[in-house]
């Protein structure tokens, strides 16, 4: 069960259920090499002007969460005046920040790509993060304000990025199909792009993001950003700008779907380690 919860988003994880997220994201990352995308890890930060160009902060701006300095001399100050320990640290002694907590784990993937000239076919890449998301409220393993994302990302040509999507379905239908678990696939939107814009229109057309729902809870998607992120960091596949396309895993949702479904956590990790 969850060792710790608390009304803030803050969790646990004990051993078992430590043991269930890692043989869960050895399942996925068995698949990314299956499909050739090599694993790459990004620092947990990201400068805000790179969200920004990504018009982060006019599209989720609820979910905005930014990592700045304390001034010593300040905080010394107020501290010695407040009642300790601390609930909340002033604004007044924080220090403009140039760097964000991100909200999910293929930013940092295409700010490295930026500028880049790759091969006709386009790459795929996986990775894991931690994310931070800015909620109006939490519930255990279900919604937290940092979690782990695990991801596999297609950078290429249109066709490529289309066929990922195709592909990752496909692949998740049979993995929750092996698990006994009941999914639903649900169309969302995620506001990528200025809701007057030719692409938002598209977007109503050609959805770009498909969740994946078990007991009513996402736990997965699919993302279809067309040339969008290829465009803002100049990611070029062969002659063309890159479209991108993800596969995004929340690992801790499915520490909790699947403790759910089997009972508990070394139940579940014993029959997520038997698919190996």
């Amino acid at each position: 069960m969850l060792t710790t919860t608390t009304d803030n988003g803050l969790g646990v994880l004990d051993g078992s259920q430590l043991r269930l997220l890692r043989a869960i994201d050895a399942t996925f990352l068995r698949l990314a090499g299956d499909w050739q995308a090599p694993e790459f890890r990004f620092p947990f930060l990201m400068r805000c002007k790179d969200l920004d160009t990504f018009d982060y902060y006019d599209n989720f701006p609820h979910l905005g969460l930014a990592a700045t300095r304390l001034d010593p001399a300040l905080l010394a100050a107020e501290l010695a005046t407040t009642p300790r320990p601390t609930e909340q640290i002033p604004a007044q002694v924080m220090e403009p920040t140039a760097f964000a907590l991100p909200s999910a784990a293929c930013y940092p993937l295409y700010v490295d790509l930026a500028g880049s000239v790759l091969p006709d076919e386009g790459v795929l890449r996986t990775t894991v993060g931690t994310c931070f998301r800015n909620e109006d409220h939490y519930e255990g393993l279900q919604r937290l304000l940092g979690f782990s994302m695990r991801e596999i990302v297609c950078v290429g040509p249109e066709q490529a990025a289309k066929h990922h999507l195709v592909r990752a379905k496909e692949a998740v239908v049979a993995l929750c199909t092996e698990l006994g678990l009941d999914l639903h696939i649900e169309t969302a939107t995620d506001p990528f792009f200025d809701k007057n814009s030719g692409k938002a229109k598209m977007q109503r057309l050609f959805p770009v993001k498909e969740e994946f729902v078990v007991g009513g809870l996402a736990i997965g998607s699919v993302n279809y950003h067309r040339n969008f992120f290829g465009d803002r960091c100049d990611i070029r596949a062969g002659a063309e700008t890159a479209h991108t396309s993800c596969l995004a895993f929340g690992l801790e949702r499915w520490v909790h779907t699947l403790t759910d479904r089997f009972g508990g956590a070394d139940a579940a990790a014993s029959a997520v380690e038997s698919l190996s």
